[in-house]
């Protein structure tokens, strides 16, 4: 055999060396990543964090039988979506409720708080559009999506929207296409009362754009101030305009039903046409008997697997009690949020829930709601009522003439 050189052994030797310190390299690599005993490759760790959402509602001020309708309807929701385990993807929700007093300065302040201090991943409210449209801004600088309800304001979801903003309420031009459909027409003539802030003015624009479109017109706007109790002066200015129609637009304790009774403006060959209020207002439309309009929501008119379990827990919970107007929009809220957290798997990314929300459908008290991709609304049923004695009731019963579809209550898009 022939002898190696010194030159060849040493090339082989170092060949070897390479080998096996790659080899060893190979092998340390695969040990850091590997856990010790275990086959299987790492896993990320689940986030088991809490999800916080802040509430923010009237619990006092001008609206706050809509703030407990609200918080009420939520808490149920967030039981019913959760079916009872108040979590969603391996995730405890906590809800921290903050009163807004029904004034915008406290519901920036309350806002600020919930998202500074509490860290919440979500904000839901608030009662006014007022009080809402102050802490739209905050949504969109703390990156946090918000829910709103029961807020109406068109501007909400119009010239001041941000990607952040999702509505579950209705706004005011779904009341306005609801409204208009009962009593605009060729020729028809209409005032309008409502109170002097932008939950008002909105819902007139949106009525009068409506109405002008089936031929109506419009020949007295009336804005009262919000905290009014004596309508007397701007009921009689509706009067000397003698329309056929007059269209109101109303929201909290202090309505002018009574007033607009007492002035005997019916007798007058003026009818009344308006949304039917909350059950509390209900109750002061004695001389109303017999006028159509519309509703956002009355506890027998939606026929769903859902709005039968609120109506039959809300009774158990809250003596006898039925959920009145605000209190599905809370519920449908609280859905919305959890159905949201099951599609993302808990993720609380904002970026992540907007993709995921946008045009996302759910069911809820009233049916099933879409968020509109482009503005975020929630399109729903509204219902097109006529106020009927019932025997029993103690008030006048909105009595269904039809459902209002989503399609058919679909608003501008105005953003």
């Amino acid at each position: 055999m022939k002898k190696l050189s010194r030159k060849t052994i040493f090339i082989n030797l170092l060949a070897f060396l390479m080998i096996f310190v790659s080899a060893c390299s190979s092998s340390s690599e695969k040990t850091s990543d590997e856990p010790k005993g275990n086959d299987e490759p790492a896993t990320e760790e689940k986030n088991t964090e809490p999800i916080k959402i802040g509430l923010l509602a009237s619990q006092t001020g001008g609206l706050e039988s809509y703030g407990k309708q609200t918080i009420q309807g939520f808490e149920l929701g967030l039981e019913y979506a959760t079916e009872g385990t108040m979590e969603v993807a391996g995730r405890k929700i906590e809800v921290i409720i903050e009163d807004t007093e029904t004034k915008p300065e406290v519901a920036v302040q309350k806002a600020t708080k919930l998202l500074e201090e509490d860290a919440v991943d979500f904000l839901v409210g608030s009662s006014s559009s007022g009080d809402t449209l102050a802490v739209l801004p905050l949504a969109e600088e703390y990156e946090k999506i918000m829910v709103v309800e029961p807020a109406v304001a068109d501007s909400i979801t119009g010239s001041e929207f941000n990607k952040y903003i999702f509505r579950t309420a209705r706004n005011s031009s779904q009341d306005a296409v609801a409204g208009a459909a009962a009593i605009a027409g060729e020729g028809v003539k209409i005032a309008t009362l409502a109170p002097d802030y932008s939950f008002g003015r909105d819902g007139v624009a949106a009525f009068k754009e409506a109405a002008v479109k089936l031929g109506a017109d419009i020949v007295h706007e009336e804005y009262a101030d919000p905290a009014a109790t004596d309508f007397t002066s701007n009921i009689q200015k509706i009067i000397d305009s003698k329309p056929d129609y007059l269209f109101v637009v109303w929201a909290g304790a202090n309505s002018p039903w009574n007033q607009i009774a007492d002035m005997k403006v019916q007798e007058k060959g003026i009818k009344i046409s308006t949304g039917a209020p909350d059950i509390p207002a209900l109750a002061t439309m004695e001389a109303l008997v017999g006028m159509e309009g519309f509703s956002v929501y009355y506890h027998d008119l939606p026929q769903n697997e859902i709005n039968t379990w609120l109506v039959d827990e809300h009774k158990k919970r809250f003596n006898g009690d039925v959920p009145d107007l605000f209190t599905p929009g809370g519920m449908s809220a609280a859905i919305a949020i959890v159905e949201a957290l099951k599609k993302t798997e808990g993720d609380t990314n904002a970026d992540t829930l907007i993709s995921t929300m946008e045009g996302m459908s759910f069911e809820t008290p009233k049916g099933t709601m879409t968020f509109r991709p482009e503005d975020h609304q929630a399109l729903q049923s509204l219902y097109a009522i006529k106020l009927e004695k019932k025997d029993g009731v103690p008030y006048p019963v909105p009595v269904l003439i039809r459902e209002l579809k989503p399609e058919e209550t679909a608003p501008p898009i105005r953003n």
